[in-house]
């Protein structure tokens, strides 16, 4: 699964990185390379939040959306 993440230079220094389709994932990192290592775990961490709160719900429907 390919995600698409947003890394900038902090203020302080080192980056920050967040994924654009799971807002809920944030890292940072003193390289940019050490940044992109940590985002994806803050991404598989959203996602199994994301799938263990799905199985507490009633009903969960899968949709599919075409992009424009």
């Amino acid at each position: 699964m390919q995600f698409t993440v947003k890394l900038e230079e902090a203020d302080e220094g080192g980056y920050t990185v967040q994924c654009l389709e799971l807002p809920a994932a944030i890292s940072e990192g003193e390289t940019k390379e050490e940044a992109l290592e940590n985002i994806k775990e803050a991404i598989e961490l959203v996602l199994e939040v994301s799938h263990e709160q799905a199985r507490t719900y009633a009903e969960v429907c899968m949709v599919e959306v075409a992009s424009a």
